[in-house]
């Protein structure tokens, strides 16, 4: 029976040969009007950058810097969803805090001590994703006042994936906004600024 297969032919591996990489082209401009998914983070598409809750928040912020983004997801020894951490978790006030509480130098502190747990997060379904426009996006960013904002699928079974992720600060880059930092605030007052002027 094997006997009707062939061996491929093998060819030498070249002197600086890359490997694939999962890669998501998105629009570079949109419009309020846009579809959301024109401003999402396909994770089916792009690897997510995670890390796990006992690693350090100085380790987890070199992370943030050497992939150029401003959020971890946290995952737990089994893979699952641990909660996650950003940027201004940990140069917000959250390190002082945990230190005013429970002593220790910055170096003590891991990313389960300032993160955002699994049990406080909030998540939008996809399949509202796709019916939804990146206005909403927005609004919903603001409303919570969050910078980023996590997407879930669910199996038949009642399991959810995070199979996107929503940044205030691609989504104004997205739509024309001049964003210089990472201030929410600021952020959202960029967008308006675009919105205003047409």
């Amino acid at each position: 029976m094997i006997s009707r297969y062939n061996a491929l032919t093998s060819v030498p591996l070249k002197v600086g040969t890359t490997c694939m990489r999962p890669m998501q082209s998105l629009p570079e401009r949109v419009k309020l009007s846009s579809p959301a998914i024109d401003v999402m983070t396909d994770l089916s598409k792009i690897s997510v950058v995670s890390v796990r809750a006992k690693t350090s928040m100085d380790k987890a912020n070199a992370k943030m810097i050497k992939y150029g983004v401003r959020m971890l997801l946290v995952l737990d020894d089994n893979e699952q969803m641990a909660g996650l951490v950003t940027a201004s978790d940990v140069m917000g006030e959250k390190p002082m805090r945990y230190l005013q509480h429970m002593g220790g130098t910055h170096a003590d502190i891991m990313v389960r001590d300032i993160m955002t747990p699994q049990r406080e997060l909030v998540v939008m379904t996809v399949d509202d994703v796709h019916k939804a426009k990146v206005g909403d996006i927005v609004v919903t960013l603001k409303q919570a006042h969050r910078q980023h904002a996590l997407v879930a699928c669910e199996s038949a079974d009642g399991r959810q994936t995070v199979c996107g992720l929503f940044s205030v600060t691609q989504i104004a880059r997205q739509l024309g906004a001049e964003v210089h930092n990472f201030e929410l605030a600021q952020t959202f007052a960029e967008i308006e600024a675009v919105i205003a002027q047409g």
